[in-house]
Order: structure tokens, then C-alpha cells, then sequence
């Protein structure tokens, strides 16, 4: 399969590795120097892109793709304002996206998790939820779209809670998503129950970039010959 990664930083690179140890090849990589001046048809020589650059770029990254007719697998968040339209442009052009908040296999299943335990606790009106999460100094959305994933989960199950807020909120009826830049942490997300006797929290650390690497890769491989719209709930 012929890759194009778009957004060749520390991701793109260890998706490059990761791509060419399971017999790919990477004929297109798009980085700072290039981001604004690649084309459409530089985009055709490839199979399916791979895009992990920042929230600035994706939307016309993602359009470029069906412009070219190219499945894309989108890695970056922070574009989600715009992903009702980026839906309805796959629709009428007949092309296919692949997108999720996070690409980790064991992300995932901390999902799966956390849906659980968050129905567990709505009937639990003494505990009080707060969510955490932590990443390196250059990511560049806060709070991350995993993050997001995980309250939307809490929001849908807790009756009580009614949207998330990024600071801190005495309102019994907000879910506070707090947002930490640490040096060069790939991710860490904990959610945790609070009441006057006890405390339960759930976490997922990541270790590295591999998993979310190995995620996207996966994806790629996945879509081919596909048309739609995708996310990790269809491949597992």
C-alpha cells in the first residue's frame, strides 16, 4: 500500500516506521515546509493519506484528499467544529474519511470503561466526576479530543451533568475537564469519582506514540475500498 502522511512531526514519523515494518511504502510526506504548497495530484500518487498535522490544517488537508480520491485517516483533533460539514463534502463527493480522537487500541477500550463505570454512578448522586488529562507541551488543542470523547460518555450517562467546561466550576451540573501541558507526555487521562468517604478513579497512561501510531496504520490498511464515513467502533 502506497502512504501519504500529512503532518510528518513525531507521529508522522514513528507512522512511517510503523507503516514500513508491515511492508507499506510512504511516497508523500507533508511537513512545515511543504504544508501550504502540495498538490492535489502529488496527493494521487498514494493509496490512502494519513493525516496527524495540527487543527489549523485539517479541514483543507481532509478536502485535498477528496479532491484527489484519496481515503484519508484523520489522526488530528481540534477540527471538530467543522466535522458536520467535512461529513456532508464525504457524502456528496462520494469519498471516505476515517476519524477518531484517539487511534489506540487500548484508548479504546479506557472508552468502553469509562461508559461503564459512568453508568455505575448515576445513581450515585454523592460522587462528583472530574476528568484530567495531560500531553506535551506542543499539542496544541486543549482539552484533547479524547478528553472530549470521554466527557461526552459521562455527559450521556450521569443525568446530572448537562455539558463540560476547561476550568474549574463549583456548578454541580458541569463536568470539568482539566488541562495540563507537561513536558513530553504522549497522554495520560484519569477520570475520577469523588465523595466525602471514598474515591474511584480510572486512568489510561500512554507510553509512547506506538499505540496511536500502530492505530492509524491499521485504519489505513482497513479502508481500503471503502466509501463512507469511519471510526475506531467499526474496526474493533
Amino acid at each position: 500500500m502506497k502512504i501519504a502522511i500529512i503532518g510528518y512531526g513525531k507521529m508522522g514519523k514513528v507512522i512511517e516506521q510503523i507503516a514500513v515494518a508491515r511492508g507499506h511504502s510512504i511516497v508523500l510526506t507533508i511537513d512545515q515546509d511543504n504544508t501550504n504548497t502540495f498538490t492535489v495530484n502529488e496527493l494521487k500518487k498514494a493509496d490512502v493519506a494519513i493525516e496527524f498535522s495540527i487543527p489549523a490544517s485539517a479541514v483543507n488537508n481532509i478536502y485535498k484528499c477528496f479532491e484527489a480520491n484519496v481515503p484519508v485517516v484523520v489522526g488530528t483533533t481540534g477540527w471538530y467544529d467543522k466535522l458536520e460539514e467535512v461529513k456532508q463534502h464525504c457524502i456528496e463527493k462520494n469519498q471516505s474519511i476515517f476519524y477518531s480522537s484517539n487511534f489506540s487500541i487500548g484508548v479504546n477500550l479506557f472508552f468502553k470503561v469509562n461508559e461503564y463505570l459512568a453508568k455505575l454512578m448515576n445513581g450515585h448522586s454523592e460522587y462528583n466526576v472530574e476528568l484530567e488529562e495531560i500531553h506535551h507541551i506542543h499539542k496544541l488543542d486543549a482539552p484533547s479530543g479524547t478528553a472530549i470523547t470521554l466527557a461526552n460518555q459521562i455527559i450521556t450517562q450521569i443525568s446530572k451533568k448537562q455539558k463540560w467546561v476547561n476550568s474549574p466550576t463549583e456548578n454541580e451540573n458541569e463536568l470539568n475537564i482539566i488541562s495540563k501541558r507537561l513536558g513530553e507526555v504522549p497522554g495520560t487521562h484519569t477520570v475520577t469519582y469523588t465523595s466525602d468517604v471514598d474515591e474511584i478513579s480510572i486512568t489510561h497512561f500512554a507510553h509512547n506514540r506506538k499505540g496511536f501510531a500502530l492505530g492509524a496504520v491499521m485504519a489505513a490498511e482497513w479502508m481500503q475500498g471503502k466509501k463512507g464515513i469511519f471510526g475506531m467502533n467499526d474496526l474493533l
